[in-house]
């Protein structure tokens, strides 16, 4: 990896293979870091962090793989790079996937499992006011063909939950509140987060801001034990 200049924001990429890339990095850039798309290797290497969007979470992993991003993209994973991954991109980070098709290739990072389109099909979209845990008022919850957390292990955070009947109706539910009647949406583990819904939509970019608050956090202790 090549360091990122101290002295400069930090440099977040949004892995370009597929989906919702242009508002990620408008998103990003309105958070106050520097954001660049990510094909190659080489352009992850020069990242401090990364988001996962959007999309189709099989076409994604099958590019990914053509494009020999899997492995880094692991490996960073593993060595701690901040991660955020919204919709597929929490497909992408789950360590077990529920309706998956066979063989599809998960980045791994958090400990959970997902369902895939488990609020249903493009039909069954909905959106609706999140309660995401570290943010003061409800964010704007677009879910397209979303997934939800089924399990997660020990060291994972719940970050928001929402009525497991999801619709445009279906009040979304703070904290652990009503916990048997609704279904994960948002989680963290360490430097990893993900949301079922799309922070990216519409011009409110505070699930950014809090992702690009732990990078700056994780980057300051990072130049701590440097010197």
């Amino acid at each position: 990896m090549t360091p990122h200049s101290s002295q400069s924001p930090p440099l977040v990429g949004v892995l370009a293979l597929q989906g919702d890339v242009r508002e990620h990095l408008a998103a990003l850039r309105a958070s106050g870091v520097d954001a660049v798309a990510v094909r190659r290797p080489e352009e992850l290497d020069r990242c401090d962090a990364l988001v996962l969007p959007g999309g189709e979470s099989t076409t994604i992993a099958k590019l990914a793989r053509i494009f020999e991003l899997v492995e880094p993209i692991r490996a960073r994973i593993a060595a701690g790079m901040p991660v955020f991954g919204t919709c597929a991109g929490m497909i992408l980070l789950a360590d077990r996937i529920e309706d998956g098709v066979v063989g599809q290739e998960t980045f791994g990072g958090l400990d959970i499992t997902v369902r895939r389109n488990a609020f249903g099909r493009q039909v069954d979209s909905f959106e609706g006011p999140v309660h995401v845990r570290g943010i003061a008022e409800p964010v704007h919850g677009v879910f397209i063909r979303a997934p939800w957390v089924e399990e997660i292990g020990p060291d994972v955070e719940v970050l928001a939950r929402v009525s497991s009947s999801g619709g445009a109706g279906a009040a979304a539910v703070p904290g652990e509140a009503g916990a048997e009647a609704s279904r994960i949406v948002a989680v963290r583990q360490g430097r990893v987060i993900a949301t079922s819904f799309h922070p990216e939509v519409g011009d409110d970019h505070r699930v950014h801001d809090l992702f690009v608050d732990l990078v700056r956090r994780d980057l300051g202790r990072t130049s701590a034990d440097r010197t």
